[in-house]
């Protein structure tokens, strides 16, 4: 189950990174940007899964659990409302997105770099 767990983690990684970057370096939120941000979130919550059923705690009140649901959270806020602005079709929003998307990929980053850090070190 482990392989799993890695592997999909670092598809949401891949995944996120493409999509953030991706628009950053566009210009413009794109429907397939959301996509991306969507499979991101998909991919990072069913590593996330599989590392809970591994460990058999469930969250865990650390530094890693709180900074990973965190993660989580804003990963979805993040798809959800890029979804909205596109819907909404709000032309600022859309130039001007990469901002917010950034951010959020540096804050998922957080937890991604301690629990590789905590699986080497255990």
């Amino acid at each position: 189950m482990l392989v799993y767990a890695i592997i999909f983690i670092t598809l949401a990684l891949i995944f996120y990174t493409i999509g953030v970057w991706s628009e950053k370096i566009q210009g413009v939120l794109k429907l397939w940007h959301v996509l991306i941000f969507w499979l991101g979130l998909v991919c990072d919550t069913v590593g996330t899964n599989i590392m809970g059923k591994i460990a058999k705690t469930g969250f865990e009140f650390s530094f890693h659990g709180i900074t990973g649901l965190l993660a989580i959270l804003l990963m979805l806020f993040h798809a959800v409302w890029a979804t909205i602005v596109l819907v909404k079709k709000d032309s600022k929003m859309i130039k001007s997105f990469h901002k917010f998307s950034i951010m959020v990929w540096i804050i998922w980053l957080i937890p991604y770099i301690s629990g590789l850090i905590y699986g080497m070190t255990r």
